[in-house]
């Protein structure tokens, strides 16, 4: 192990020795070193300025009632192909507030906490205990806040359990009626939506608009196809994969995920 010799002088080791390895990097560390600057990012849909979507964008962000809390896990904060700045960059920043983190308490965010205590707010996670979102819809008239997890299923999951705030308001999915255009990015199923697509789904139903749905859509749609033209290819979903023999990856060890991806082949909800 380096630096555990006993006492002693100065040594002055192979890299330095004359005729060794050190004397072909004389020289080297005066060369100049080139700053990688960061390409200018637009200040409206967080992309390149040579790749920005906002002719995409609507022209003006649009007028809704329902008021939009995403809860970021942080390791979408570096994800190049994210899709929140694009949803939030169509709505006004009143109706979508981002919170970045993993654990959430009342005592660092009380904002939060009032929201989750709001008879009128949902929070959009299927399962067992959810109501489909339409059935709400129908009955609902004052205006509704909505929060939306961001981050992959596992991450999302991790969020939602371990976190007793988001078990205070009313649990709701979305029917899986349609499939994700988020082609440029793996989903666990068919009919998994990205972030983005959640929520233009759910404001479209909880405003009764749908071409709220059509407008949010419309940067996403873009954006996959500027990348398939540059390079990148259709992602099919986990599900798609298994059931044609197209998964190349190793099956996991693991029985719980090994289950999991049984019940993916066999059309079981999960």
């Amino acid at each position: 192990m380096e630096g555990s010799g006993g006492g002693g002088g100065a040594d002055p080791g192979p890299a330095t020795a004359p005729g060794g390895e050190g004397e072909g990097c004389e020289g080297l560390w005066e060369l100049p070193v080139e700053c990688c600057e960061r390409r200018p990012v637009c200040g409206r849909c967080s992309r390149p300025q040579k790749v920005c979507l906002c002719p995409f964008l609507p022209v003006h962000p649009l007028k809704v009632s329902t008021c939009l809390y995403i809860i970021q896990h942080p390791a979408e904060e570096s994800r190049v192909l994210r899709t929140v700045p694009l949803l939030a960059a169509c709505l006004p920043p009143d109706k979508c507030k981002i919170l970045v983190g993993r654990r959430f308490n009342e005592d660092r965010y009380p904002e939060l906490a009032t929201v989750c205590r709001n008879p009128n707010t949902l929070i959009l996670y299927p399962g067992a205990e959810a109501t489909n979102l339409e059935e709400v819809a129908v009955m609902s008239s004052s205006p509704s806040v909505m929060i939306i997890i961001d981050g992959t299923w596992s991450q999302a999951k991790d969020i939602f359990y371990k976190n007793s705030l988001f078990r205070l308001p009313k649990q709701v999915q979305l029917k899986p009626s349609i499939s994700s255009q988020y082609v440029i990015r793996t989903q666990p199923t068919n009919t998994c939506l990205s972030t983005l697509e959640c929520a233009a789904v759910a404001l479209s139903i909880m405003e009764k608009n749908k071409s709220i749905q059509e407008t949010i859509l419309h940067p996403l749609q873009a954006l996959c196809s500027f990348q398939l033209q540059h390079g990148a290819q259709i992602h099919h979903s986990k599900e798609h994969l298994l059931k044609n023999g197209l998964y190349d990856k190793p099956m996991p060890k693991n029985k719980r995920k090994l289950r999991r991806m049984e019940l993916l082949v066999n059309n079981v909800k999960i």
